[in-house]
């Protein structure tokens, strides 16, 4: 899809939703500085509700492009309206797919304009937050653009899964994070474990900005759906942890990375205990997602 055109819709949809948006729900905006005023930049939210795509577009001041699940693209009434709307179509399975929509992104980053992605590549179904893939990381080392993590509270209670219509009047949080620049990188773009460290850099600072519960698995649509409070995971030491391993004596910890992992292709076979690895542990911001979370949630 060519860059331009992407997005068409895109101020008349805000002109009618930003006001629409504020009069239904009561939003709370923290750290909108940490969005540049110009120049490209990504934007990496957490993704527990459909309505994200459209929260942060809408309350946010410059044009946002987002990726979305091509399934869109066969269905008549949606083909054409979310490409305008600046979404653009991704194939989740992979292959050269999902690099056209990423060299599209890319195009646009280029041209100086912010672009959203969820680095847990779906929805979360039961309000936790996942492993994140390394999409965004490898659009930051080709583009030079910083990360902007986000945290998003309260979208999920306006419209959970399956739910018609979304509740009106519930508070909102949207907590943009300080812009996490890859500059130092630049040299090592192909290596795998730079890139798992940059994406378990930006999980870390979603999972302080939201509060949510991080498990280290990939997302999928066959995770269960009820959510796990974050206050009663953290007190008793169950949970998620519990619930896949069994009970055991004294307190479960919460599934967190064990170590820096390559990209999800290797998921099991190359997770080993290497001395490279063991020696780059307690530098690894995925060793600090093992800490409790600072922030609560809204």
């Amino acid at each position: 899809m060519p860059a331009d055109e992407v997005g068409k819709l895109y101020p008349v949809a805000k002109a009618v939703l930003t006001p629409l948006f504020r009069a239904g729900w009561r939003f709370r905006l923290e750290g909108l500085e940490n969005v540049p005023a110009s120049g490209g930049a990504i934007l990496c939210p957490n993704h527990t509700s459909v309505l994200d795509s459209f929260f942060v577009p809408a309350l946010l001041p410059r044009r946002v492009s987002y990726v979305g699940k091509a399934e869109y693209m066969d269905d008549w009434k949606t083909r054409r309206l979310f490409p305008a709307l600046g979404m653009i179509p991704i194939d989740r399975e992979g292959g050269d797919a999902g690099e056209r929509a990423l060299a599209t992104a890319q195009r646009l980053l280029e041209q100086g304009q912010l672009f959203g992605i969820y680095p847990e590549g779906t929805r979360s179904r039961d309000g936790r937050l996942y492993r994140g893939h390394t999409g965004p990381a490898r659009l930051a080392l080709r583009t030079g653009a910083p990360i902007i993590p986000i945290g998003i509270t309260g979208a999920r209670d306006v419209m959970p899964p399956d739910a018609k219509l979304p509740r009106l009047r519930l508070p909102v949080t949207i907590r943009f994070g300080s812009p996490i620049e890859v500059d130092r990188y630049r040299e090592r773009a192909n290596d795998r474990l730079v890139l798992r460290q940059i994406i378990d850099e930006v999980m870390y600072e979603i999972r302080e900005l939201s509060g949510q519960e991080y498990v280290d698995e990939y997302a999928n649509k066959k995770k269960r759906t009820e959510p796990v409070p974050v206050a009663d995971a953290a007190s008793n030491g169950h949970g998620a942890a519990a619930a896949v391993n069994g009970p055991g004596p004294g307190p479960t910890p919460v599934a967190v990375p064990a170590r820096l992992a390559p990209p999800e292709a290797d998921d099991a076979a190359d997770r080993d205990s290497s001395a490279f690895v063991e020696s780059t542990k307690p530098r690894s911001s995925a060793d600090a997602l093992r800490s409790s979370v600072r922030r609560s949630p809204v």
